[in-house]
């Protein structure tokens, strides 16, 4: 071997090494790659499994909740062994080591992972929570021949328990899923799944709720004295209508009877006013403390009902436990599980009618002397069907529960311990100090002194805007009051006192209460400034404006707000229940950190 060729074979054998590594890292490539595809097409492959899964359990879902509300257990045990059988498919599609290595990718793992959660989540309603609400039954939840079994509903309560513990679990899990990395497609499904979870728990946390403390409300411990009042929605106040009839409701181990009966009215004028919170009278005076008819011009029910309460003592001699308060409108979804009763003077009382007879037919066509007795004979004769017929529960339950989703039966305790129990919850109607997600409130008070509330008819749309530097969000809110009020032909019941000059339009006084810790930015009535009545009440800002339409008009409020400090893009709208429901539209927005 000459010297010359040393240097050229020292040079082949270093590309012979460079070949051979580029070989081992093609090799290696390829076969990592391989596993990487491979991987990719198996998640792949489980995930369509999965989302068809998860898409037929929610479809069977719906038809489970349907057949509960219908009393059809046959059907919805069949349909829960489907559920069953749909949700552990996911579960199981997303829990194989294939998915749990997808879980861990920097870019597909969140969805991966979201999707596991949202399977796990309805597997375990599936299997743990729906099966014990089959399990309970539903008569022992509402009266029978007048008395309610609290042995039964004693018997309930430990299932209730455990499917409240396991909704709010499942809450608490999917809470803690971060959506700022989730595609789009996950992302709604979640949020979703959040909101019908969160609809359920607010369900089930009621249900516990009641079933621990209807019992002692009932007169187990010792009998109860309620005042049952009737919110009249015609003459507008901001837990939804004026108190006006109302009635004595005695409870005794479990039995429940009506005694007296009466009107705000007859409960007088108190010169000396009772004691009011500074912030309430900075907003209207002394009136909740002087008048029964103003007790509720603050949407706060715990404030109405401990002065209504004091007023009938300081009236009667009588002090009662608490506060029961109802409208119209719950009365005709009672009906629609009772079926029409007839009333004294030959009147029937129907879903379809009761709302249009109570607000509006009783001011037409009787003398004012007649309409308090006509008002406490159709209370009475609804309240001994109810608890006198033997109704179906799942009607009972359905119209109870809408009418609290609606905030139109409010309850408050005197006694704070049973208070507390009751918390946030919508039948307390408390105004919280707090907010999980920013809520804007909007509330009626009737101005005109008449009757004409009946012929309002109401719209909010409230759109979610920009976020600021400082952590709070923009809020547009848009109210729209029209009037179906003829130009002539009403009572002198219905147009009342007619303050506004013309006795056919009505006043009402709008109250928008900006979120917890937030600010009300300017407003605009019909497109202009308009003057403002300022407060606050309960760490929110209070705007109220006066608004006035006359027959066949409307007017638009239109108000800008700021939120507390959120990253949200969701918000929430409470209203004043009216006689007609509102048309309502929340336009969210994502977060402020994606």
């Amino acid at each position: 071997m000459t010297e010359s060729e040393s240097p050229r074979r020292r040079a082949s054998r270093r590309r012979r090494r460079r070949r051979a590594r580029l070989r081992r890292a093609l090799l290696t490539t390829l076969v990592v790659g391989s596993l990487v595809l491979g991987l990719a097409g198996w998640v792949g492959l489980r995930g369509w499994q999965a989302r068809a899964h998860l898409v037929n359990a929610a479809g069977l879902a719906g038809e489970l909740s349907a057949h509960l509300v219908g009393g059809d257990t046959a059907r919805a045990q069949r349909t829960l062994a489907a559920l069953q059988e749909q949700s552990g498919a996911a579960r199981r599609a997303t829990g194989d080591p294939g998915w749990w290595l997808g879980r861990q990718t920097p870019i597909a793992g969140a969805n991966l992972s979201a999707v596991r959660q949202i399977a796990i989540a309805i597997d375990d309603l599936a299997r743990q929570a729906f099966p014990a609400l089959l399990r309970v039954d539903l008569g022992d939840l509402v009266p029978q021949e007048g008395r309610l079994d609290v042995s039964g509903l004693r018997a309930v309560t430990d299932e209730l328990v455990a499917v409240d513990a396991t909704v709010q679990q499942a809450r608490t899990e999917l809470a803690e899923v971060s959506g700022d990395r989730l595609v789009g497609q996950v992302r709604r499904a979640l949020e979703d799944l959040r909101g019908e979870i969160d609809r359920l728990a607010a369900m089930t946390s009621a249900a516990d709720r009641a079933s621990r403390l209807l019992p002692p409300l009932l007169g187990v411990d010792g009998p109860r004295r309620y005042l049952l009042v009737s919110q009249n929605s015609a003459e507008l106040r901001a837990t939804g209508g004026m108190f006006g009839a109302y009635a004595v409701i005695e409870a005794d181990q479990g039995r429940v009877k009506m005694g007296a009966q009466g009107s705000s009215s007859s409960l007088g004028r108190f010169v000396k006013p009772l004691k009011i919170s500074k912030e309430l009278r900075a907003l209207w005076g002394d009136l909740p403390g002087i008048y029964p008819a103003d007790v509720n011009l603050s949407p706060h029910f715990p404030t109405a009902a401990s002065l209504y309460r004091e007023m009938y003592r300081r009236h009667s001699g009588v002090t009662v436990d608490g506060v029961l308060a109802v409208d119209p409108v719950v009365l005709s979804y009672l009906l629609k599980a009772t079926g029409p009763v007839r009333v004294p003077g030959g009147v029937s009382l129907s879903a379809e009618n009761a709302v249009r007879t109570l607000l509006n037919d009783a001011y037409q066509r009787m003398a004012p002397e007649e309409q308090d007795s006509f008002f406490a004979a159709a209370a009475a004769t609804v309240f001994d069907t109810l608890f006198a017929r033997n109704v179906h529960p799942n009607g009972l339950l359905s119209a109870f529960d809408r009418s609290i989703q609606e905030r139109r039966i409010l309850f408050w305790s005197a006694r704070p311990e049973e208070q507390r129990t009751f918390g946030d919850s919508r039948m307390a109607g408390t105004l919280p100090e707090q907010d999980t997600v920013p809520t804007v409130g909007v509330f009626l008070n009737d101005g005109s002194g008449a009757k004409l509330g009946y012929y309002l008819r109401q719209t909010a749309d409230l759109t979610v805007g920009d976020c600021h530097a400082d952590g709070r969000r923009e809020l547009n809110l848009r109210v729209t009051l029209r009037s179906t009020a003829p130009a002539s032909g009403l009572s002198k019941s219905v147009l009342g006192l007619g303050r506004t000059g013309d006795p056919y339009t009505v006043r009402t006084l709008v109250s928008v209460y900006g979120p917890a810790g937030g600010s009300v930015l300017d407003t605009h009535l019909d497109g202009a400034e308009t003057s403002v009545g300022n407060g606050t009440e309960r760490r929110r800002q209070v705007a109220t404006v006066n608004v006035e339409v006359g027959p066949g008009g409307a007017r638009t409020l239109e108000v800008s707000l700021l939120t507390g400090k959120t990253d949200s893009g969701a918000a929430e709208l409470w209203l004043t229940p009216t006689a007609t429901p509102w048309t309502t539209q929340v336009v969210t927005a994502p977060s402020c950190s994606q």
